[in-house]
């Protein structure tokens, strides 16, 4: 008979590491609130930097979860609830008072761009499938951290940037399948195209930090490489959305 995971006979060692991986979950939250106190005080390059902090905490606390399999190990706390907290906090909340107090959108326009932005987060976050069962996410995933990082250092317009909010608020709602960087089961058949895409995350998420290192300056090689990725992410979430992998392909145990 299967135990229930409560009477599962769990090692202190095990435990241990799951209050720790779930304390460095909640860490995120931290880092957003640090992150709230440099945009107040105007301190962008700053929240910046937190805000790539929060993304990497972020990137890799669910391979530490899978690792030493918390559900078992730590089986009365809800790591996925965790997880949705902590990101609708530095993914939504802190990328919007960014923008409710910096320049980057139009003065008059700044609570109602804020207030597009939070509820249509509100809605991509509360989806039952708003990450699917082969591990997509489903409509814009409320990268507005990422949005706001391009903003500021793209130097649009204001008005071009608020197009930009609207047009990514509205994809919210649009259900497109979006590659989760870190669980790509479901990209392709083989590992090569997955290893292939991770190593170019890898790359983008490289090239953004030293691009926002030597900010003001630039570098039209790495900005290439950044964008060139957002288009190879977007151009292989469309192709995974219109033609999905084969249900046979799948692993029933997934």
């Amino acid at each position: 008979m299967k135990q229930n995971n409560d009477f599962q006979v769990v090692s202190l060692k095990q435990r241990i590491a799951g209050w720790l991986v779930h304390a460095f979950t909640a860490s995120g939250a931290y880092v957003g609130i640090l992150a709230l106190s440099a945009i107040y005080h105007h301190n962008y390059l700053s929240a910046l930097w937190l805000m790539c902090v929060a993304i990497l905490i972020d990137a890799v606390d669910g391979m530490f979860a899978r690792m030493i399999n918390i559900k078992v190990a730590v089986p009365r706390i809800d790591g996925a609830l965790l997880d949705n907290i902590v990101d609708f906090f530095n993914y939504t909340i802190v990328p919007a008072f960014f923008l409710l107090v910096s320049n980057l959108i139009p003065e008059g326009w700044r609570h109602v761009g804020v207030a597009v932005i939070v509820l249509s987060s509100a809605y991509q976050f509360t989806q039952v499938d708003a990450k699917t069962s082969d591990h997509f996410f489903k409509g814009f995933p409320s990268y507005w951290n990422i949005a706001v990082f391009y903003l500021f250092f793209w130097q649009m317009t204001e008005w071009t940037n608020l197009v930009i909010l609207f047009v990514l608020s509205v994809l919210s709602f649009v259900p497109i399948k979006y590659i989760y960087p870190s669980r790509m089961e479901y990209l392709a058949e083989s590992n090569f195209p997955r290893l292939a895409m991770l190593f170019a995350t890898l790359c983008w998420g490289a090239t953004t930090i030293y691009l926002l290192w030597i900010y003001p300056e630039s570098n039209p090689v790495l900005v290439s490489i950044s964008m060139g990725y957002m288009i190879l992410y977007v151009v292989i979430s469309l192709y995974r959305t219109w033609v999905p992998m084969a249900k046979a392909v799948l692993s029933p145990s997934e």
